[in-house]
């Protein structure tokens, strides 16, 4: 992937909080300001009070609440302070050309600002330097107009510098991530960031095939588990008492998106991101086996990274709490709330949920609880007595995969000394989105999932190395 560099401000730094200090400072002698002003038109309110104290707000909040790891969007406010200074100091200047040449020093700033806070620049003292030489002009200004008489600069000419003091200070108060971990940049969801270097078929398929539906393709394919039903007797011996085959065929997904990272990519938006280490994997299970038992859905968290132990330990740990409380999840919570909406209004309230989605402004509680949105899903035929199924994919939400296992089965066959034996199979059908990867990636993964469970031992440890998927 590729290396940069973000920054981020600490809540901790007194940096932070003397740059919020400042900014107040400047919205109230700016407010303090126009209450002397009497008679001011409606542009001039616009330009000189409610566009520099709206970007002072958003400034401070996006530095308190968004520093950690969403300091870019700062890059926002501060454009729009940008656009403060250059009326105002362009309207100050006799000369057009020099009016002129204050807004193109005022656009060249905020994309310097923009760049070094993506990671694309490695070093903030250009925008030091640039900053500083705004305080001097805003100075010189001051001092053109009432010289040293500084009682009658004006709150707003005050106002204007420390505000821009407040952001030099943000600047000092950057310290860049070092943890190596990839840090959110524009085009990135909360559930996951863009890959940016597809080849340009990759880019062009999902508008081409705009539904999840129709850019589907399934698979029923048989895995042999003999091995594994040896492997799960073993491990409930070993005290794992709700041990199974889903636990194994979990785990086996993991370990290839351990080996194949783009498994865990999905489309939205038309756009593909991936989730990295985040493997989110959703169920639909039954507190009872009954016809009358109704259904919840349990959505766990894992990382490719885990053994056959985590992931035991995480599932089991989901399943008894749903089947061991009422039917009043997050989720079930949300769809109660729903249901409670009339129809018609219940198709605005989809429709506008789907637009969020679509550009990624859902928040986070939502994409949390939401089945919906996740790297694959699971269910359980078997369980029902059934063979597997090749279930739909869901236009709503993110899911790229599908998986559905059937009963098992026996077949005899001849093995390589021309004897007949007795081999334990399992269909699993597999509904998967053509958009994310090629059919030979997919192909790779089958035969490689296949293979784990055939050899589950291997997923008694952690995987030696994970890679990570394309920048």
């Amino acid at each position: 992937m590729e290396k940069r560099v973000t920054y981020f401000v600490s809540r901790k730094s007194v940096l932070t909080w003397l740059v919020v200090l400042l900014l107040a400072c400047s919205v109230a002698g700016r407010i303090a300001y126009f209450c002397g002003e009497k008679g001011a038109e409606n542009v001039t309110l616009w330009l000189n009070l409610i566009l520099p104290l709206a970007a002072c707000l958003l400034y401070g909040l996006t530095v308190v609440l968004g520093g950690k790891n969403h300091l870019y969007r700062s890059a926002i406010p501060f454009a729009l302070m940008c656009v403060y200074f250059a009326v105002t100091s362009s309207a100050a200047v006799e000369h057009r050309f020099f009016g002129a040449l204050l807004w193109v020093l005022m656009i060249v700033v905020a994309v310097i600002y923009n760049v070094i806070l993506c990671g694309k620049l490695r070093h903030n003292l250009l925008l030091l330097l640039v900053l500083l030489s705004i305080i001097g002009t805003e100075g010189y200004l001051g001092y053109h107009s009432h010289g040293l008489d500084f009682a009658h600069w004006g709150w707003n000419r005050w106002a204007d510098i420390t505000m821009t003091v407040a952001v030099f200070l943000t600047v000092l108060a950057m310290q860049p991530h070092l943890d190596g971990a990839y840090h959110p940049t524009w085009g990135d969801r909360a559930d996951g960031r863009r890959v940016r270097t597809l080849p340009p078929i990759s880019m062009v398929s999902p508008y081409i095939m705009p539904n999840r539906t129709g850019a589907a393709n399934q698979i029923v394919t048989p895995i042999d588990i003999t091995n594994a039903e040896k492997y799960v007797q073993q491990k409930r011996k070993e005290g794992l008492t709700g041990f199974g085959l889903t636990h194994v065929l979990i785990a086996a997904y993991v370990r290839c998106v351990a080996m194949y990272p783009a498994m865990n990519r999905f489309l939205s938006g038309q756009k593909i991101y991936s989730r990295d280490r985040d493997i989110q994997f959703s169920m639909t299970i039954k507190k009872d086996m009954t016809v009358e038992a109704p259904d919840t859905c349990i959505k766990l968290h894992f990382d490719p990274g885990d053994s056959i132990y985590d992931i035991y330990n995480k599932f089991d740990a989901a399943v008894e709490e749903v089947k061991n409380t009422p039917l009043n999840n997050d989720l079930d919570q949300v769809a109660k709330l729903l249901s409670f909406i009339p129809g018609v209004v219940l198709k605005l309230v989809v429709w506008i949920l789907k637009t969020m989605d679509y550009f990624g402004l859902l928040p986070g509680f939502l994409l949390e609880v939401s089945p919906f949105h996740g790297s694959v899903y699971f269910t359980s035929m078997g369980s029902l007595g059934i063979p597997a199924i090749v279930h739909h994919l869901y236009d709503f939400g993110n899911i790229p995969a599908f998986c559905a296992f059937g009963k098992k089965y026996k077949k005899v066959e001849m093995n390589m000394e021309g004897e007949l034996i007795t081999k334990r199979y399992m269909d699993c059908g597999f509904t998967l989105d053509e958009r994310t990867v090629d059919g030979f990636y997919y192909a790779t993964v089958l035969k490689t999932f296949n293979r784990l469970i055939q050899h589950p031992e291997r997923l008694d440890v952690a995987p030696e190395t994970v890679l990570r998927d394309i920048d």
